[in-house]
């Protein structure tokens, strides 16, 4: 048994999820659209190593451990020109596995407070205890370890199911990206690999509608498969589809609008290595279904969106690590949507709704964040470690990241409800970033984000987004 916690190979970053009341006014729930996109663009980067926290497979094993986080952040939302929060964030775990691994569990709890300056929060809150909250708690079994462990042998069929909440992600997580309260089952044969998805959303999540009479959290069931082919040496292609039923009702019942959103989604793609050190990534997703338009509660539209991204990656093998990234993300709009592409009230009007609404995840932008909805999205990054010489600094990394936005109709909306001009050209951003792992146990980490708006903002004020942050793993 062992207490100590995670290592992480890359840096923490800034987490948590804040939700805010139907209560608050439209222009205020909208911008917090922005909000939970820049605290997810910086809690991303942690979901791999914290869900990889499993103990190695040796016949019982049990391990457990935690981390603190401490972020402050001042950021300007083109609403108030000036917003601060701090936030105190614990997160313990513990871990089982046995039987080689035929077994594994894991339980993640999280306790945080949030502390914005007077008048700053979104819904009038400014100090808040959010938790204790199940963050994660899912048990596992492997067929083939179970076989193993019990004096079998393998069979040619490797199958695995997980159950519980956990983190889902199909494709390259374009169009789904998110934890849910879920059953998946995975079998592989050859080089090909099946997984069947059945789950529902945290009730504790925002809803992709911010207009719906009622509390804000989620109540959506998601079904889908995804096949995989990983025959290949360097690239793996994939093809999924995936239902999501949306079962949330109003409170109090608004009589002339309706809101459900029913959508399926068809995607394929593929990633890995086009040349030595050069990855790819790729994803196309079709999106179909039925929506309630403005003021519409009888007649439902039908829904014919798409979106797609392309990813280039290249690691360079020489002394500092360099690292380069170039990406487009579009993600189609529809032109009637005068006032949201994403809700209901304000959202399709007429014809067809071509807005594209997904739950996946794309970095876009620290201080703008849009949603994907209506939009392009050009993205070219770089990093590197400049001190690997140096001891102390050798495990400081430094980076930046540049954003060029354009809508797709310019008629329509996006998801920030201050793009008040029916004009293409939504502006640019620039992002830098300095992670530092000073020990083991012990990380820093510097933010900064300026985004320029482009001719589609009346209010050309440039925005702003600092976060500084600690964490402490035990």
């Amino acid at each position: 048994m062992t207490s100590s916690g995670p290592r992480l190979n890359r840096y923490p970053t800034f987490v948590g999820l804040i939700a805010v009341t139907a209560t608050v006014p439209v222009i205020a729930q909208q911008s917090t659209d922005a909000f939970l996109q820049q605290q997810r663009q910086v809690e991303q980067s942690l979901l791999e190593e914290f869900d990889a926290a499993i103990p190695p497979t040796q016949q019982i094993s049990v391990d457990y451990g935690g981390w603190y986080n401490f972020f402050g952040f001042l950021y300007d939302d083109g609403v108030e020109s000036s917003r601060t929060l701090r936030l105190n964030d614990l997160r313990l775990w513990g871990s089982l596995s046995a039987a080689g691994g035929a077994h594994t569990g894991l339980v993640r709890g999280r306790l945080s407070y949030d502390d914005f300056n007077t008048g700053d929060s979104f819904d009038g809150n400014d100090d808040d205890w959010v938790g204790p909250n199940l963050e994660r708690g899912w048990y596992r079994f492997d067929l083939n370890p179970a076989l193993r462990a019990y004096g079998g042998e393998s069979s040619p069929v490797d199958f695995n199911f997980q159950i519980g909440r956990q983190y889902v992600e199909f494709g390259t997580g374009y169009a789904l990206s998110l934890p849910l309260d879920a059953l998946t089952v995975t079998a592989k044969a050859a080089d090909v690999q099946v997984t069947g998805l059945w789950g529902t959303t945290i009730r504790s999540f925002s809803d992709i509608d911010r207009t719906r009479p009622g509390s804000d959290g989620s109540d959506r069931d998601f079904f889908g498969v995804q096949i995989t082919y990983q025959g290949f040496e360097r690239h793996e292609p994939f093809a999924y589809t995936f239902w999501n039923s949306d079962d949330r009702g109003e409170s109090p019942v608004d009589p002339l609008q309706n809101y459900d959103y029913d959508a399926y989604y068809m995607g394929f793609g593929s990633r890995g290595e086009l040349l030595t050190h050069l990855r790819y990534g790729n994803e196309w997703v079709f999106e179909h279904g039925r929506s309630y338009g403005d003021r519409k509660f009888l007649h439902r539209d039908d829904i014919n969106a798409w979106g797609w991204d392309l990813q280039l990656e290249y690691l360079w093998p020489v002394k500092t690590r360099p690292r380069f990234l170039l990406e487009y993300m579009f993600a189609s709009g529809d032109p009637d949507r005068l006032f949201s592409p994403t809700d209901a009230r304000g959202g399709n009007t007429r014809g067809d709704d071509t807005s594209f609404v997904a739950f996946g995840y794309r970095d876009t932008g620290l201080s703008f964040a849009p949603r994907l909805s209506n939009i392009h999205i050009w993205r070219g990054g770089a990093s590197f470690f400049p001190f690997e010489r140096i001891s102390a600094l050798r495990r400081l990394e430094t980076g930046t990241d540049w954003f060029l936005y354009w809508k797709h109709h310019r008629d329509g909306a996006i998801s920030d409800p201050l793009a008040d001009r029916q004009s293409g050209y939504g502006g640019w951003e620039m992002d830098t970033f300095a992670n530092w792992r000073i020990t083991s146990d012990l990380a820093l980490t510097v933010r900064y984000g300026v985004f320029f708006p482009g001719s589609t903002f009346s209010d050309q004020t440039t925005r702003t987004f600092l976060l500084t942050g600690v964490t402490y793993s035990f």
